[in-house]
């Protein structure tokens, strides 16, 4: 029986540039379209947060870049917590899915892997390919 699922997955940036924010986007929507086999008709929506030192371009740019075109997108900013890790671009995706909450693949890359070290994920070749 298919479910709603969420996937929480985060990254950094290097600087606070369009590029920086984009690349880094695109690196972690990878990694997660292909740790849990998304397909877009599966998708439901996708809240994007990024740390307040990241505002130069809104991170759902790299989804609409991968044909998200008619998935709910929205795009705010983290709480500012003193001491917390900066430059994060974070992402929380709504899955239509078979898969069991046990099943699902969370995704954690670059420096936001100190947030949660057990969803670290190694990249693959694979990983850069478009959903």
């Amino acid at each position: 029986m298919r479910e709603c699922r969420a996937i929480r997955g985060a990254t950094t940036a290097e600087q606070n540039t369009a590029e920086d924010i984009l690349e880094s986007t695109r690196e972690l929507l990878a990694a997660i379209i292909d740790a849990n086999d998304v397909q877009v008709e599966d998708v439901v929506s996708v809240i994007f947060t990024t740390t307040p030192d990241l505002n130069a371009t809104f991170p759902a740019v790299a989804a609409r870049e991968y044909g998200w075109n008619n998935v709910p997108l929205m795009c705010s900013h983290e709480m500012s917590v003193p001491g917390a890790l900066d430059h994060v671009v974070r992402m929380l995706v709504h899955i239509n899915t078979e898969r069991s909450a046990d099943e699902i693949r969370h995704v954690y890359l670059r420096r936001a892997v100190e947030l949660r070290p057990e969803w670290a994920y190694e990249l693959s070749d694979t990983s850069t390919k478009q959903g």
